[in-house]
């Protein structure tokens, strides 16, 4: 089991010295990653200071030398594949092959998408998703590529260079379990972020809906041929400190999950520094 902190995209985090700090304590302290949400508005009704999570992670890359970073997760159907891998590939090669994408539709579809003129249609998005899942694996190739889908086009070019990760960046893919589509999605890249019940309040997952989404995508990644393939499997929530949190942890290490993403509860804390910064300092909940 390894070990990340979420932290959201705006509040006081929204600040890139504190940002900064954040990922600096969190690599002091023995965690694994730091990954960072990706909104533009969030709710836009909230008037909320948000930064960009790519900016934020280019100064926890430069504040930090062992920690992974990503985003989770970063909403692909409204994002430009082109630009998106070059953006996933420069960090990726800044912090020496330490990035992780994680992908998907991201909410309230009506404020961040809709607000824009893009489509809220989830059905759409989420063929924009795939293709530009599709489309970010061809272009990190480092081949000529050609690719001609309903929302994305590429014609003949090669991007070079390559992310230092082999064959790509690992992509970790987003959604609502027990919904199955997301996490079918998920079983075809490297690993799966599922919000499950209680994430609001930052409840650990129960160890039940553990075991049969770890179930699940294994059936799935075996019915993919994918099985000896490396795939990460990510729950979370807010771990108690001390041995209660270890058992808890190891818990669902044993169930199969192959990370432990200590959250926030949404509340009036969510957009402060302090208390996340606490909890960071008094380290992961090992076993």
């Amino acid at each position: 089991m390894r070990y990340s902190v979420s932290v959201p995209n705006f509040g006081e985090f929204a600040r890139p010295e504190v940002f900064a700090e954040v990922a600096r304590r969190a690599e002091a302290a023995g965690w694994d990653a730091v990954l960072v949400w990706d909104h533009v508005v969030e709710q836009k009704a909230l008037h909320r200071d948000i930064a960009d999570p790519w900016i934020l992670l280019t100064v926890a890359a430069l504040a930090t030398r062992r920690i992974r970073l990503g985003t989770a997760v970063t909403p692909v159907a409204r994002r430009r594949p082109a630009k998106l891998a070059r953006e996933v590939t420069t960090l990726d090669r800044l912090t020496g092959g330490r990035v992780v994408l994680g992908a998907g539709l991201d909410a309230p579809l009506a404020d961040e998408y809709g607000s824009f003129g893009e489509t809220t249609d989830a059905r759409v998005l989420a063929e924009r998703l795939d293709e530009g899942l599709h489309a970010l694996d061809l272009l990190w190739s480092g081949e000529p590529v050609s690719y001609r889908g309903n929302h994305t086009t590429i014609d003949d070019v090669v991007f070079r260079p390559t992310p230092v990760q082999r064959p790509r960046v690992p992509i970790w893919v987003g959604g609502v379990w027990p919904n199955k589509a997301p996490m079918r999605r998920a079983a075809r890249w490297d690993g799966a972020i599922p919000i499950m019940a209680g994430w609001q309040a930052a409840q650990p997952p129960d160890l039940g809906q553990v075991r049969e989404l770890v179930r699940f995508l294994r059936t799935c990644r075996a019915d993919h041929g994918l099985t000896d393939r490396p795939f990460d499997i990510v729950v979370g929530g807010a771990s108690p400190t001390g041995t209660a949190g270890r058992d808890l942890v190891a818990a669902r290490a044993d169930a199969g999950a192959t990370w432990w993403d200590e959250r926030i509860p949404w509340g009036e804390d969510l957009d402060r520094a302090e208390p996340l910064l606490r909890r960071i300092e008094q380290g992961p909940p090992r076993g």
